[in-house]
This record gives C-alpha cells, sequence and structure tokens, in this order.
C-alpha cells in the first residue's frame, strides 16, 4: 500500500534547493524540518529526493490600485534541499539512489511527502545500496531502518566524530571498533589518552598496549617504549634545547655533529656497509646517550693549547645549559618509556620488533589500543606525532602489493591536534599528522579525528575529511566549525547540532549517501567513560578507604 501523500507543486527552482507551495493547509501539520520528499522528475524511471529545509507562511499582498484597501493572501511555502536521485533501474540494479542530480524539477512537478511504508522501503533501499555495509545504527525518521554506512569510504576519506561531554561520542567510536574488531585482518591504532577503551581488550583481534610508565621495563608484556634514537633531530631539538639561549646554535651543530658520529660508529660495529653508504641523522639507528652525554661535557671543559698557556676550548662554558637540561630530562622517571638505556632497546634489530607490535594483523592482534594514560601531557604532541610519523614512513617505503590499509582512532584530538599551534614539540607533532591527512591515502593510511572540541582542532586536518559524524554540540564556536565543514547544499541541518539527543549523531560524507539523523547502537562493550552520577554517589555511605593508596601510587608513580 502507498503512503505517498502529495503536499504541493514546486513553485521556483535554483541550483540545489526548490521552494513548494502548500495548498492544503492541513497538510502543513504533518511536515518537518528534513523530513524526506519525493519530486517527480522530466526523466522517467527518475525521481529527485530532497530535505526539507524550511517551512514558511507568507502574506502576500493583492492590492489593485492605491485607492483600493489592500487584501492579504496567505502563502504557505516549503524550502528543499535536493539531495540525489532515486533510479527505478540503473543496470541490472534496481532501486539505486546516487548523490548526483541528473535533472532538476520543473515548475508546478508533483512534491510528496515520504511517510510509513514508503519512507521505510526507500531508507532501506539506501542502507542496502552500500556495498561494504558498517551498521552504525536506525535512521531517526525511519526506526525499522538499519543505518549503514559504507565501510572503504568511511576510512578512505579520513573522518571527523564530535560530541561535547555525555553525548555519546565514545559509545560511537567503541561502535564502530566493535565492527572493525570482527574483520579478520583489522589494522588499526588507538590513541587512548585516558583508559577509556579498555574494557574493549575483550573483542576479538584486539590487544592492549600501554606507553611504558616510570616503574616499567622493557620485558614487560604489552608495554612500549619509544627511545629517544627514534626522534627524528628536529624532535630532539624540541625536546632537548632552548631556543632562548645565546648559545643555542653551538648547542645544535654540536648534538647534530655527535649524534652522527656514535650512529655511524654503531653502523660500522654491526658491519652495515649498505646502510652506512645511505644513512642521515633522521635515520632510527640506536646510539648510547651516555656516550652522547661524555662528549659533551668534554666539549664543555675542554681546553687547547694556546700560543703561550692553554686555554679555553671553543665550545668552552657554551654546553653547560644543554647538558644540564638533557640530564634533568634523563632523570625525570616520567620520561622512562624514551631514556630508559635497557641494553634490550638500543639493540639494532629492537625496532623491527616495535614496527610488527604496531603494524600487528591477522594474528589476533589487529587493533591495538594503545594506553596514553601514563604520558606527561606536556609531552604528548610530540609522541603522538612520532607513531604517526614512524606509521607514516614504513607504509611509504614498504612495496605496493604487501603494503596493508591502517586506521588512527585519534581520541580527544584537541590535545595534540591544536587549531593554535605554541611552536616547539606542538608544531613538530602536528606535522606528522597534517601529512597523512593530506597523503595519507596514496599509502593506506586513514585518520579517525575525535574530539568533544572541534574549534580547537587544527583546521587543516579537519577540511582534508570527508566524513562526519556530528554528535550533540552546545558551544556555538565548535558548532560553526562544523557547519562550516558541512556542503553548502544542506542549509540549516546543521541546525540541529545543540538539540540532538544522547546517542544521536547528525551523519554526512562520503560513506553515507542521505545526509542523516541516526540513532548509534549502543556498543556490546561500552568503554568506561560513564557520566559520574554525583547526586547518586553523594547519597551512599562511604568512606575514605583509597586516599591513603593514591597517595603512595602517586609518589610511586605506579598504580
Amino acid at each position: 500500500m502507498s503512503t505517498e501523500t502529495l503536499i504541493g507543486k514546486v513553485q521556483s527552482v535554483d541550483t540545489g534547493n526548490i521552494s513548494v507551495k502548500v495548498d492544503n493547509e492541513e497538510l502543513l501539520n504533518s511536515v518537518q524540518v528534513n523530513q524526506i520528499v519525493q519530486i517527480r522528475s522530466t526523466k522517467t524511471g527518475e525521481k529527485i529526493i530532497g530535505l526539507i529545509s524550511k517551512i514558511m507562511r507568507k502574506a502576500i499582498s493583492d492590492k489593485i490600485d492605491e485607492s483600493s484597501e489592500p487584501d492579504f493572501v496567505v502563502e504557505n511555502l516549503i524550502k528543499v534541499n535536493l539531495v540525489g536521485t532515486l533510479l527505478e533501474k540503473t543496470g541490472l540494479d534496481k532501486n539505486v539512489f546516487k548523490r548526483t542530480l541528473n535533472t532538476v524539477p520543473s515548475i508546478n512537478a508533483d512534491c510528496f511527502l515520504l511517510q510509513g511504508e514508503d519512507l521505510s522501503r526507500f531508507m532501506n533501499i539506501i542502507s542496502s545500496n552500500s556495498e561494504n555495509p558498517l551498521k552504525i545504527g536506525k535512521y531517526t525518521i525511519s526506526e525499522m531502518s538499519d543505518a549503514n554506512l559504507d565501510g572503504n569510504k568511511f576510512f578512505q576519506r579520513h573522518a571527523v566524530i564530535v560530541g561535547g561531554t555525555g553525548s555519546g561520542k565514545s559509545w560511537t567510536v567503541a561502535n564502530i571498533l566493535e565492527k572493525a574488531a570482527s574483520l579478520k585482518s583489522i589494522n588499526s591504532l588507538v590513541f587512548d589518552l585516558h583508559g577509556e577503551y579498555k574494557p574493549l581488550k575483550d573483542l576479538p583481534n584486539t590487544t592492549l598496549l600501554k606507553i611504558a610508565g616510570p616503574s616499567d621495563k622493557p620485558s614487560d608484556d604489552n608495554i612500549i617504549f619509544f627511545p629517544y634514537w627514534l626522534l627524528s633531530y628536529e624532535e630532539i631539538e624540541a625536546l632537548l634545547l632552548d631556543r632562548s639561549d645565546s648559545n643555542a646554535p653551538n648547542q645544535s651543530r654540536t648534538l647534530f655533529d655527535l649524534i652522527i658520529k656514535h650512529k655511524k660508529e654503531i653502523l660500522e660495529t654491526e658491519n652495515k656497509q649498505d646502510i652506512l653508504d645511505n644513512f642521515t641523522v633522521e635515520s632510527p639507528i640506536p646510539y648510547k646517550l651516555s656516550d652522547v652525554l661524555s662528549a659533551l661535557e668534554e666539549k664543555d671543559t675542554e681546553m687547547v693549547e694556546g700560543a703561550r698557556a692553554q686555554k679555553q676550548g671553543p665550545l668552552h662554558g657554551k654546553l653547560t645549559r644543554f647538558i644540564q637540561r638533557l640530564k634533568s630530562k634523563q632523570a625525570d622517571k616520567r620520561l622512562n618509556f624514551i631514556f630508559n638505556a635497557d641494553k634490550e632497546l638500543l639493540d639494532f634489530d629492537w625496532f623491527v620488533s616495535l614496527i610488527n607490535r604496531l603494524l600487528d594483523f591477522g594474528n589476533e592482534k589487529g587493533l591495538k589500543i594503545i594506553d596514553f594514560s601514563e604520558v606527561p601531557s606536556d609531552i604528548l604532541p610530540l609522541i603522538t606525532g612520532l607513531i604517526g610519523r614512524l606509521i607514516f614512513s614504513i607504509q611509504q617505503w614498504m612495496e605496493d602489493d604487501k603494503r596493508h590499509p591502517i586506521a588512527l582512532f585519534c581520541d580527544e584530538a584537541h590535545l595534540y591536534l591544536p587549531a593554535n599551534v605554541k611552536g616547539g614539540m606542538e608544531e613538530k607533532g602536528l606535522q606528522s599528522f597534517e601529512r597523512i591527512a593530506k597523503e595519507g591515502r596514496k599509502y593506506g593510511i586513514s585518520l579517525v579525528v575525535i574530539s568533544q572540541r572541534p574549534s580547537d582542532v587544527n583546521k587543516t586536518i579537519l577540511s582534508q575529511c570527508g566524513n562526519f559524524i556530528a554528535m550533540r554540540l552546545t558551544n556555538p564556536d565548535d558548532q560553526n566549525v562544523i557547519k562550516r565543514l558541512f556542503p553548502d547544499n544542506l542549509g540549516d541541518f546543521s541546525e540541529l547540532l545543540p538539540i540532538l539527543d544522547i546517542g544521536e549523531a547528525l551523519i554526512v560524507g562520503d560513506a553515507s549517501l542521505l545526509p542523516s539523523r541516526v540513532k548509534i547502537d549502543k556498543p556490546k562493550i561500552q568503554p568506561s567513560s560513564a557520566t559520574i552520577n554525583f547526586w547518586d554517589e553523594w547519597n551512599k555511605e562511604k568512606s575514605e578507604k583509597g586516599i591513603e593508596q593514591a597517595v603512595q601510587a602517586l609518589r610511586k608513580q605506579q598504580k
């Protein structure tokens, strides 16, 4: 039984939108913004699909001449944004929806409101058109229809998942990871800053990794280190050098020469002539920082022969502050994952084992959740950037037929992909992700940017993303960022952002055939990010046990 309702006829046509005159005033009560309408096309076998963007009532003067009293005629208008074409048949396929407009409606073309069975049928067409379905929830306007994204297109063009605190953002991420983890050769890294996604370790093909804390050792299971020799020269400079120091140029040059010298010595010891012929200061070759430090101290106190007596060397006293900074970084237990001098981390082949852990797939470990909770916030951008750079470099240098696509889920992205860079470590870390955003698709690397403050996320990276899952946002600055990223022909679709329900999202982009309002499915395993119920907790009988243990854990830097 057809439930199409004729609501009116096309009155005016623009490139991407039309206005429809509604003669039956009672029909206005059944029409709402963002409902789907179907307009008769001038081509046989085609129907044009649109979204209602505005419902208006105008009073038009019917004045004949200046001496007569004006009569006002009420006109009911609906503005519709055109979003695509429904084809009865294309090739061997029937009922295919495409995000293109082969024609625009003609004046007086009939406009129908999709309701009931017709609406469900159309939404099912939208879902079944996805060749690689990633089921994410149900359509708000048709709760019987599954909302499917195209899994290929979602990752190919990078994605953004945003939403204010308590909007259901972590649920959405967990839902996508849950579906992806069921694929036998998933290859993905999740940057988990606060340990929210630890419960997901029970998903298939999933392993939980943790960046080493102050008390962790290289021999510990599932603990990963990123030793200093993996850092690029610019990253080391950002970490150790104080640019305000008048001797900074001398310190920088000396460090550069010493790193080259000691990397070269390691390659000679290991008899790696093929690498020695082409290596640079950026090459990931292990060297002993203690040897570099000894050489710096020697040059800082060096005395050389003068014409009459010994005199101070060219770098005498100019490296003192640099040496102090290096020693303080080495002594900082929070940086154990960088400056740990364990023999195992200096092994020439250790780098291969690290990359094997980061890119592990097809071995029931393809989804890697990396816990960053013990990484100091001031150094966070440097380490996330280092991981991004290593992944990009390995994918870039891998043979095309052996390359396996990988997705990086960047949770709390505003903390290390900032809109306003302060320089130093933030800038170096950001550069890696900007390059992935611009060039990553060529090498099979996808970004999924996740944040509750999109206005604080780097605009260059956001502009490279082609898919948006936007949940409730109440901050005007955050709303404006998403509005600017949405396509122009969606009109006021983004005005729904502040009134979305918990767990509800606006989905726009290449992966979604139709811009949609979707109720996200609840994941089977929920992340540990549920909002604490203060009033309920305060109403329970409690004791202060745990405070002493917390103090001890803080002092030991170990939970």
